[in-house]
């Protein structure tokens, strides 16, 4: 069936659908005629397994507290020089720049795009957003992707955050959506009760497994079972993920 958006507007394509090219902002929210919730995103390097959990990228440590130039008032580019860590052309397009360390502590900027980043070299950033509080070689910057942009299946250790369940096989770099809220076909580890709370398996990649309260530091409350679970089936969950 086809989505309306959060904002309004039909989307053109199935639930189920996917894309070569992006047909809407990464992370824009569409419900169906049930109620249900999806997520836009795009997959990775690897095609997506259907009821299998995602999870956004980890971030790159040597893409954090970077040192920036002194950046005016206004301005909507400057130029970034990173670690030792090269990226792709627009890595970073619809994400975030933050400013960790004063001047400028606390404030984020929408990412418009760049160039190709090799490995401890400067390159252009492009900012959505004007800076606010002006830069300088005192300030420390840090760049994120978009959370929606080459997700992964969870692994067992999650390092980032969890962006819902794939209802469907996605070719790797494609476009498509993801199930955050409302009944779905999940990959259960273990045997949880109905009703009983899940939350991302620590021994399955890509499962939710039953919450228990040892587990719940390094774990998130995705929802819970509509059915007895059945370890290594789908079965029904109504999923809650933010």
């Amino acid at each position: 069936m086809n989505l309306t958006l959060l904002g309004g507007g039909a989307v053109a394509t199935h639930a189920m659908d996917s894309t070569t090219d992006k047909r809407h902002p990464l992370g824009t929210i569409a419900i169906d005629n049930f109620g249900r919730t999806y997520r836009y995103a795009q997959v990775g390097a690897v095609a997506s397994v259907a009821g299998s959990l995602y999870q956004a990228a980890a971030p790159i440590a040597n893409h954090l507290a970077n040192t920036p130039p002194a950046v005016a008032i206004g301005a909507t580019s400057f130029t970034y020089t990173p670690g030792a860590t090269a990226g792709l052309e627009n890595l970073y397009e619809d994400g975030s720049l933050q400013v960790d360390t004063t001047p400028g502590n606390g404030y984020t900027y929408a990412v418009r795009g760049h160039a190709a980043i090799s490995s401890s070299t400067a390159f252009t950033l492009y900012l959505y957003d004007p800076i606010v509080v002006a830069l300088t070689t005192s300030s420390r910057v840090g760049l994120r992707a978009n959370p929606c942009k080459n997700v992964i299946v969870c692994p067992t250790t999650i390092t980032a955050q969890v962006v819902g369940v794939a209802m469907c096989v996605i070719p790797a770099a494609n476009y498509g959506w993801l199930a955050i809220r409302g009944q779905f076909s999940a990959l259960i580890n273990g045997t949880p009760a109905v009703t009983a709370p899940v939350i991302n398996s620590a021994t399955t990649a890509g499962a939710l497994d039953v919450w228990t309260a040892a587990a719940n530091p390094t774990s998130n409350y995705l929802g819970h079972m509509c059915q007895v679970g059945v370890s290594g089936k789908n079965n029904f969950v109504y999923l809650n993920i933010p």
